[in-house]
């Protein structure tokens, strides 16, 4: 079992406003230098990735000072970076590619060394069913490990494939009557993606940014490239549009920052669909320092379960008893990226605020990571559990359950995921369903997860003592620590010698007695334990 762990509070800060009541002029601006910019970055990504490997400080310094010829010192480094920062993704894609195609390709030749018909466990697939499947497998996995060949040499050699604009987009053009669009939507949308209107913020600068400068009340100015300069209307090469921007949600400390002269980096951008402009502002934050983990802890937890269609969350005490009744937050994957993200944003939201209103400190989820699993080729013919797991956004959930709940007070525990559903379903379903109460196999889960995030173990109750000891094995429990009150011992001697040993005046207190003679009557002491005591 990986150990829980409180993961890590946002880095950054992103918040967007829209560009309301442009004029004719402004967009057309807005249009030029953002196809201007666009066009160097495009031949600034593709400079670096014909470097390679070979990529070194004086040939990053060569190429921003050609692009600060045609543009300018600062426009010209936020390309570089931004090239940079989209040729590294690359790397990382590739990376996980090359992961997907052994995997595929392990799991492929262990089936195919099977007999054919053989059953599979529920931790490695069987044999293929038939004779002609055999044979279509090994065809695939002759395909498969020559696209990993080719991989690993282009890895080896630093080529990487990118697309300025998405190549989701871009395969788009080829099927326009199913995507429902036209030609010139299309082509308005893809030259919208390959636009470059960004700037990198700079500390010290006057409000933080020269390239695109917001001021206070609102006032949006941009500093045109050099062969743009001629559309300037203000003085040092700005032009200023007359929309004002006024940022609804953390307002007060965007103008903070900016009074204070600190870096902002900003990025405009547009809405083909709606037809509207937008300017997205965004800042660092100072690390914010994770609480320890027994300080989490302290005022109990909630156990998260994440599942296809909803997020099955328990309260639980800082003893791991389970507290009230569970809650179930649904929301709905299916539809476009962005309604998926609204869902996982409203289902969030009224979690959080559930936990702050119980009080409690921390939320404790899975760390889960699909990465390895979403190959067809290790789950064959279950296509519907593959369409499960791939389209849970695990990556992006646990980043904005992270970020969310940072701004409630709240820290994020993330547990390892191994057996919650089955333990939790074998421990805790059962005893907790009662006729008013219906415990699902996700409910238990989040208990499991709640008490693998406080430290305790899943189970109720530990094993009773063994046969050896004096108290006998029973339905007594060895679970409470040595420093607990009331906990859990070996009884005190009810006599004045130890058990089979002589008395100490060396007689016998009492004479054998009689038949039918009264017998001794029940002990008067009673033993009280605490209920804490039956859980861990």
């Amino acid at each position: 079992m990986a150990v829980s762990f409180v993961a890590p509070g946002p880095c950054g800060v992103a918040v967007r406003d829209r560009l309301k009541h442009l004029t004719a002029q402004d967009e057309r601006v807005l249009r030029a230098v953002g196809a201007h910019q666009g066009a160097l970055a495009s031949g600034d990504l593709k400079a670096r990735c014909a470097d390679g490997l070979d990529h070194s400080a004086e040939t990053w310094a060569a190429r921003k000072r050609e692009l600060t010829a045609l543009s300018s010192s600062r426009i010209a480094g936020a390309i570089t970076k931004a090239t940079h920062d989209q040729w590294a993704l690359a790397r990382r894609c590739q990376a996980a590619y090359i992961q997907n195609l052994a995997t595929g390709v392990k799991t492929l030749r262990h089936r195919l060394s099977l007999p054919i018909g053989q059953k599979g466990t529920k931790r490695a697939a069987g044999g293929y069913r038939s004779k002609n499947e055999w044979f279509r497998k090994s065809r695939r996995v002759a395909m498969l490990e020559a696209r990993h060949a080719a991989a690993v040499d282009e890895r080896r050699a630093g080529r990487v494939r990118v697309v300025r604009g998405g190549k989701r987009l871009l395969n788009t053009r080829h099927h326009l009557s199913e995507a429902r669009l036209t030609e010139g939507e299309w082509r308005e949308r893809w030259e919208a993606e390959r636009w470059f209107l960004a700037a990198d913020g700079e500390s010290g600068k006057r409000f933080g940014n020269e390239t695109i400068r917001v001021t206070p009340d609102g006032e949006v100015s941009i500093k045109l490239p050099a062969p743009l300069a001629h559309l300037a209307n203000a003085r040092h090469g700005r032009y200023i549009l007359t929309a004002r921007i006024g940022f609804a949600h953390r307002g007060a400390e965007w103008a903070d920052r900016i009074e204070a002269n600190r870096a902002v980096a900003y990025r405009i951008h547009l809405d083909t669909d709606r037809g509207r402009w937008y300017l997205t502002a965004s800042w660092q934050r100072s690390v914010v320092q994770t609480i320890p983990l027994e300080t989490a802890r302290a005022r109990g937890m909630i156990g998260v379960d994440t599942n296809a269609d909803h997020f099955a969350a328990y309260r639980l005490d800082r003893h791991g008893n389970p507290v009230g009744e569970p809650h179930r937050f649904d929301y709905d994957l299916s539809g476009t990226t962005t309604h998926r993200d609204a869902q996982i944003r409203h289902a969030l939201t009224r979690l959080i605020n559930w936990a702050v209103r119980v009080g409690v400190a921390a939320i404790g989820i899975e760390d889960l990571d699909f990465t390895a699993e979403k190959t067809r080729d290790k789950h064959g013919r279950r296509k519907r559990f593959r369409q499960l797991i791939s389209g849970m956004p695990t990556a992006r959930l646990k980043a904005r359950l992270v970020s969310m709940a940072a701004e409630h007070g709240l820290s994020v525990v993330a547990v390892d995921p191994a057996y919650t559903s089955l333990w939790g379903a074998q421990h805790w379903q059962k005893p907790l369903a009662t006729p008013h109460r219906k415990m699902s196999r996700h409910d238990a889960a989040g208990i499991a997860i709640g008490r693998r995030a406080l430290g305790h173990a899943v189970r109720r109750r530990t094993a009773p003592p063994p046969h050896d000891r004096s108290d006998r094995a029973g339905y007594r429990t060895v679970q409470a620590g040595p420093g607990d009150r009331g906990r859990e011992g070996t009884r005190p001697l009810t006599t004045d010698r130890p058990p089979g040993g002589p008395s100490p005046s060396g007689k016998r207190k009492r004479e054998p007695s009689a038949s039918k003679t009264v017998r001794d009557a029940p002990s008067t002491q009673q033993w009280v334990q605490d209920l804490l005591m039956c859980t861990g």
